[in-house]
């Protein structure tokens, strides 16, 4: 099956992320949030982020407006019927990702693929709610999805050889590296990365090292481009509690046990960069 048109579900900076890299590939994309005004503010956030790679050289005027002449907001879901696949990107909370899942498989046609941008719930919870589990994977991009040249195409147990061929095949023509996983809590990135996260959340409770000295260790010692306490910020401290239980709900290994203090930022609100404050203070 030739994927040409692709739907987005969700009104988020993954959503719009990924609306970016699939029109700057060609892909015709139908990006839907649940108000109208919502999905035209992600145009126009596309927009903006197109025209500063104008700005810098980076993009030809005529490819920015291509881009953006293949890219249609909608706030009704009927209209992603047309769309060869379809992936969202809405709040990680699993009833809520099978709620849509079995709407858009009323809606969408019998051989369209229904992919999830999930880093962590379980794929073939989604695929079963629908009656077409074969063409039901996980196509996680990472944030930012246009500078991240990550993806991770999420096999199922009962994800068809097709589609995830096909689901491949369309991250690989959007420029980034795809590579397989099978379907459990974390996949591969975040399984390796929030133990290494949540155990700097725990050195920094502890008193050990301050915030500044950890992330500063850490970008030194072991040449990462970012801190870990300013990743999480980044991430997103909810985002990040929320993948932390999923992995200790699958495996129960205390590595994954959520700090407490992250659990106290999230009620107070500290949910990093999107509150703008974290464990740093972005309000300055």
């Amino acid at each position: 099956m030739a994927v040409k048109r692709i739907g987005i579900v969700g009104s988020g900076i993954m959503g719009s992320g990924i609306a970016e890299v699939a029109a700057k590939a060609g892909y015709e994309v139908v990006l839907r949030s649940r108000a109208q005004s919502s999905a035209d503010a992600m145009v126009a956030g596309l927009e903006k982020s197109l025209a500063k790679q104008v700005e810098r050289g980076k993009l030809e005027t005529a490819e920015r407006d291509a881009a953006l002449g293949r890219v249609r907001a909608v706030a009704d879901l009927g209209e992603l019927a047309d769309c060869d696949l379809v992936l969202e990107s809405i709040v990680e909370d699993l009833d809520a990702k099978k709620h849509l899942f079995n709407e858009l498989d009323r809606i969408c046609a019998d051989g369209a693929i229904l992919a999830t941008n999930t880093s962590t719930l379980p794929v073939v919870e989604m695929a079963m709610v629908t009656g077409r589990p074969e063409r039901v994977c996980g196509i996680h991009f990472f944030n930012p999805a246009p500078m991240m040249a990550l993806v991770e195409i999420v096999r199922a147990i009962t994800s068809s050889d097709e589609t995830i061929a096909e689901a491949t095949a369309f991250a690989a023509s959007c420029g980034k590296n795809a590579v397989q996983v099978k379907d459990q809590a974390g996949f591969i990135v975040n399984a390796l990365l929030f133990p290494y996260l949540n155990n700097a959340a725990r050195l920094f409770d502890a008193g050990v090292a301050t915030r500044d000295d950890i992330d500063a260790a850490m970008k030194g010692g072991c040449n990462f481009p970012m801190g870990p306490l300013a990743l999480l910020d980044l991430v997103g401290l909810d985002t990040s509690l929320a993948i932390l239980d999923a992995l200790y709900d699958e495996f129960r290994d205390p590595n994954y046990a959520a700090v407490p203090l992250l659990r106290r930022m999230v009620s107070a609100g500290r949910l990093g960069r999107k509150t703008r404050i974290g464990f740093y203070d972005y309000r300055k």
